[in-house]
């Protein structure tokens, strides 16, 4: 099985039409994703043409695409400014996962979409500032390029982090995953670690979870607590900034360290604490996590 995105998934995207998501639907369909439609009020009722011979469909409104294809899924690549009214059409139109890739969002916008997803009751938000997800053989929904994607297997991964999502990808790529979810660095995310945990626990197909968080903010240390409490699946973690000065304001708007909370000491010892084998390296964690499934 899988988590949030399956083959049956059925993707529309907004802002298919620019040039970063006609490239990234490119990457999409290379990886076999069923991409129904595309969202532009102002090129609605055009075709696109995609490498491969595929057809894609411009609607006026994610209403409208949903409705004519059945879509139940969008990933979003509009600007920054314009991401709050994306995700909250999106929203309105009660689709079950929206997948936010932008970066740069306000933390004010992504604070009260999120919080009007939470409303509705009808909406996942995957980020924003994000990879997206990627259920191996499946389906694909975001930016992670198709030459990347691991085969088909037993692991779960969630990460923070976009780069390093890529890499625990490769590095485990032959044992595979049943999903790889990227759930972004901003303070503010739909999907949270423990969002990704509980479905992993819940999933059959999931035998082992690999989870990456960064330093900065204390998301790691309450899915420890979850962990603790919830989860009998084996859990393998790495968390980004060992080697990073306290005080030290990182890449990602979440990272910031202050004083000993959230230190990537202080998650190791929550996580640890909690059963978790913690990694100080990617490739020591995937090693880790090579020793649980006996591969």
């Amino acid at each position: 099985m899988s988590i949030f995105l399956d083959s049956d998934s059925k993707i529309i995207v907004q802002g298919m039409t620019g040039s970063e998501g006609m490239k990234h639907t490119q990457r999409m369909l290379n990886s076999g994703s069923n991409i129904v439609g595309g969202v532009n009020p102002k090129k609605a009722g055009e075709q696109v043409e995609f490498e491969g011979g595929k057809t894609v469909p411009v609607f006026g409104s994610v209403e409208d695409a949903k409705n004519e294809t059945g879509a139940n899924v969008s990933v979003i690549f509009v600007p920054a400014k314009f991401t709050k009214a994306a995700a909250e059409e999106a929203i309105d139109a009660e689709m079950p996962l929206v997948v936010v890739i932008t970066e740069g969002v306000p933390v004010k916008d992504t604070a009260e979409f999120h919080a009007a997803a939470q409303k509705s009751g009808k909406t996942r938000i995957v980020g924003p500032n994000c990879p997206g997800l990627i259920s191996p053989g499946k389906s694909n929904a975001g930016i992670i390029p198709a030459e990347t994607a691991p085969n088909p297997g037993k692991i779960g991964l969630v990460s923070k982090s976009g780069t390093l999502t890529y890499q625990m990808m490769h590095e485990l790529r032959d044992i595979g995953f049943t999903s790889c979810v990227g759930i972004g660095g901003d303070p503010v995310i739909g999907t949270t670690h423990v969002n990704a945990i509980e479905a992993f626990e819940n999933d059959p197909d999931t035998e082992a979870i690999i989870m990456i968080g960064e330093i900065g903010g204390d998301a790691e240390e309450f899915a420890a607590e979850y962990i603790k409490e919830h989860v009998t699946k084996p859990v393998v973690g790495y968390i980004a900034g060992f080697t990073a000065p306290e005080g030290k304001t990182m890449g990602h708007a979440g990272a910031i360290v202050s004083g000993s909370s959230g230190t990537a000491e202080a998650k190791k010892q929550a996580l640890e604490a909690a059963g978790v084998k913690v990694g100080k390296t990617p490739t020591e964690a995937a090693n880790l996590m090579r020793e649980i499934v006996g591969a």
